[in-house]
């Protein structure tokens, strides 16, 4: 086990450093870089700026080093807490990020909980009683949620809204409270605002993991050992909760590897078109902008967070599956 965890660390670091690597090099790929679309935003506005005043931006953030240097800075500032300077905000990026990420996990946490906890019992309804009305009836549902796109769903309640309640069900505050300081009153009306959005982004996750559970623990059903469990008298749901059951989680703890990046990042476009304060229209500007240091930053975060989730889910499948060995060799 030992030898195991080790193994896995160091082929974490590796991974993290190759993400940070290819992402830092993705971002300046595209023509230009921060000065140059700063500049074109300038002259839609009718601003004119020189080649001198260019040069001089460039050489402020540290755009006229080769990539090899400007990496390599990034980096070594990284090792000590430092992930740089937001161009685009003139502030540190950490400070930029900053409530935008724990709203984020928020938000994420939230939606997770509710996939997980609607996923899990009708799952298992559906499989125990398999071609009942209630089966049917959530098959429809989990079709119709697999089918319908979040953001589609979040247009409709924002139009239903507006329309019938005469109201702004975007954002996670009121307007009174979106720039005011935390205290209870802000927190709650946070919580008054967060459930929305959180069933919307749970909805398709939902579907999908209804179908799987309800899949593989018809398989796991069929199989002669609980055909024989069940043949000595033993009870049903003992069975089923014993043996099947976490057999049949094992696709649902495998997504752990990618639930755990939403934290990070949360769902760009229902974040755009609910005007959620999350982390990932943020990060949309900023590769719009090339805004490197923030854009990385992001991605490296995304990165740590999938390499954590990963072997997280790792773990929790030998746990929970006795067929699951982790290699020592």
């Amino acid at each position: 086990m030992l030898i195991y965890l080790v193994r896995r660390f160091f082929l974490a670091v590796i991974t993290i450093w190759a993400v940070s690597l290819i992402s830092f090099a993705i971002i300046q790929l595209p023509p230009g870089d921060f000065v140059t679309a700063y500049i074109g935003q300038l002259q839609t506005m009718g601003t004119i700026v020189s080649q001198a005043e260019a040069d001089a931006l460039r050489i402020e953030y540290g755009l006229d080093r080769s990539f090899a240097v400007q990496y390599y800075k990034w980096v070594s500032r990284i090792l000590e807490g430092d992930f740089g300077l937001a161009m685009e905000y003139r502030r540190p990026v950490l400070e930029v990020i900053g409530d935008r990420l724990w709203l984020t996990a928020a938000l994420t946490f939230t939606s997770i909980m509710f996939t997980w906890v609607l996923a899990i019992p009708i799952g298992i309804y559906s499989a125990v009683k398999q071609y009942s009305l209630g089966d049917y009836f959530f098959t429809f549902v989990g079709f119709l949620g697999l089918a319908l796109p979040n953001f589609l769903l979040a247009l409709v309640v924002l139009y239903i809204g507006f329309v019938f309640f005469n109201a702004n069900v975007g954002g996670l505050f009121s307007p009174e409270f979106a720039d005011a300081p935390y205290n209870w009153a802000k927190i709650l009306d946070l919580l008054n605002h967060l459930w929305l959005p959180s069933i919307i982004l749970a909805v398709a996750g939902t579907a999908q993991l209804i179908r799987v559970l309800r899949a593989n623990l018809l398989d796991e059903l069929r199989k002669p050992y609980v055909i024989t469990a069940r043949a000595k008298g033993l009870a049903v749901w003992r069975i089923i909760m014993k043996y099947p059951l976490r057999v049949a989680l094992n696709p649902l703890v495998s997504t752990i590897g990618y639930l755990l990046p939403l934290i990070v990042s949360g769902s760009i476009i229902i974040s755009v078109v609910m005007s959620l304060p999350t982390v990932g229209p943020l990060l949309l500007k900023a590769l719009l902008a090339q805004d490197m240091f923030l854009a990385g930053t992001i991605i490296l975060l995304i990165g740590v967070m999938t390499v954590i989730g990963t072997f997280i889910s790792d773990l929790l499948l030998a746990w929970i599956d006795p067929r699951i060995k982790l290699e020592t060799t």
